[in-house]
């Protein structure tokens, strides 16, 4: 897999002000429903890392892209995946979310923040996700997502194509809420907002956890 180098170089100078302008604080809030043994997909430059919990016990990341895989490895050896102390065993794989080589029921939370968007194959990553998930396990998001208002949509319809090419496969327009609940999930908690400083079609953002039933 190629990547995207450039997406990867600049990702962290971009996001830095939105993460100090309010998105680091919906990671914290987000993140503090996972526990457990956790897995994050698309992971990319290991931004959640310092956010999540005391309650999770260890933490795999998963992210495909071998330039973004390359700056994950980086943070995670320069911060770890710790919160007020309380370091976590964490081990970093380069796998995509379509594909996780792992056992059913083998995590009691899967975290995607930012991911879903960029995923090649939400519907399938999210297939992936319940079937690696305990029953009732948790599944902790964050996304910006297509806007309810159709001036907003229409405008995310438009610049996606463009968008796509110049952000690493990010679809500004995909409904990421419905593509979870069509996957069986049960929305436990959700917010809706707006991502800090983002243009008006990237802003429409939504948090929260689903819970993947028991069969």
């Amino acid at each position: 897999m190629s990547g995207h180098p450039i997406v990867a170089a600049l990702y962290d100078r971009i996001l830095g002000p939105v993460e100090h302008a309010g998105l680091g604080e919906i990671r914290t809030g987000t993140l503090a429903a996972a526990s457990g043994r956790t897995l994050e997909i698309a992971a990319g430059n290991g931004h959640n890392l310092g956010h999540y919990p005391a309650s999770v016990d260890s933490l795999v990341l998963a992210e495909p892209d071998p330039h973004m895989y390359s700056r994950l490895l980086e943070r995670v050896d320069r911060v770890g995946p710790c919160t007020d102390g309380h370091v976590i065993e964490c081990s970093v794989l380069q796998e995509s979310a379509e594909d996780l080589p792992f056992e059913p029921n083998s995590f009691d939370s899967v975290v995607c923040t930012l991911g879903l968007c960029t995923i090649p194959d939400p519907a399938r990553a999210l297939a992936e996700v319940r079937r690696v998930l305990s029953p009732d396990g948790r599944f902790c998001f964050v996304e910006h997502v297509r806007s309810a208002e159709s001036g907003t949509a229409r405008m995310q319809d438009l610049i996606t194509p463009f968008w796509r090419r110049a952000a690493g496969g990010c679809h500004p327009n995909r409904d990421s809420l419905a593509l979870i609940e069509s996957a069986g999930f049960r929305i436990e908690a959700l917010e809706r907002g707006t991502m800090p400083k983002a243009p008006r079609p990237l802003s429409p953002l939504i948090s929260g956890f689903a819970v993947s039933p028991a069969p």
